[in-house]
């Protein structure tokens, strides 16, 4: 039977959640597989696991039950290994590793920022900013939609304002986030988005991260601005010096409950 990775943490982690129900149908019961100083919350690894919202939730709340007691590194969901043995072979082997990752992340949780545009909101934007880009409209209206070739120069104008205006947004946004926060993550496709980052913050300054995200919402209303979080750093688990020994069912699949 293939062995289901939740988290790692130290073994002398108050809080092992030793003997809780897991992930699967019925729900595997979590055990504790301990090597070198280090602890790995497993299970068993049902067959066919899929990202269902119970699963989900199962993975979730085993991370929250060890959290409550001190830092753990999160596995994404879906983090399967051959057997316990591939588990505490990997623990020995990346031990200095895991133990940097424990003391760097300690105390730290994870924000997810997403930002996008309101399109009709930074259309206003852009033409309320730009004098030259008012005129050629109203121009347009006046003459009744005005020539292909005067269309063509207008829209040219609008989409190079808007451009300009979603590259203002992101840096702005990024910078003040940026400011309260201990690392960042960005991920590797953010289509459909202009922020599309992970944010490690200090619990302790939680607060001031949550204030800056706030101002930039005031600030400016054309930005669709989601803030999810705190979740555990997910995405500050970074590998080790050799290949994964795990693979990861659903591979891609975030925390879909807390995104």
């Amino acid at each position: 039977m293939s062995t289901y990775v939740y988290g790692i943490t130290a073994a002398a982690h108050p809080a092992l959640p030793e003997g809780m129900d897991g992930v699967g149908d019925p729900p595997r019961r979590v055990r504790v597989l301990t090597e070198g100083g280090l602890a790995a919350l497993v299970s068993e690894a049902p067959a066919g696991l899929r990202p269902g919202r119970r699963d989900l939730l199962a993975h979730r709340n085993v991370l929250a039950r060890a959290g409550d007691g001190g830092c753990v590194l999160p596995m994404r969901f879906g983090s399967v290994a051959p057997d316990d043995d591939t588990v505490t072979g990997v623990l020995a082997e990346r031990a200095d590793h895991y133990r940097e990752r424990l003391r760097t992340l300690d105390g730290k949780v994870e924000y997810h920022v997403r930002a996008g545009h309101i399109e009709e909101a930074v259309l206003h934007r852009v033409m309320s900013e730009d004098p030259e880009l008012r005129a050629l409209a109203e121009a347009g209206r006046k003459a009744g939609g005005g020539t292909h070739q005067s269309r063509m120069r207008l829209g040219a104008m609008v989409v190079a304002a808007v451009q300009a205006r979603e590259a203002e947004d992101a840096a702005e946004v990024r910078q003040v986030l940026e400011a309260e926060s201990a690392a960042v993550s960005a991920e590797p496709d953010p289509t459909g988005w202009l922020v599309n980052v992970s944010f490690l913050v200090d619990r302790r300054s939680a607060g001031s991260f949550l204030a800056g995200a706030e101002r930039l919402r005031r600030s400016r209303p054309h930005l669709d601005l989601s803030v999810n979080g705190p979740l555990p750093p997910y995405s500050f688990v970074e590998p080790g010096p050799a290949e994964p020994a795990v693979s990861t069912a659903g591979r891609g699949h975030r925390q879909q409950e807390d995104r």
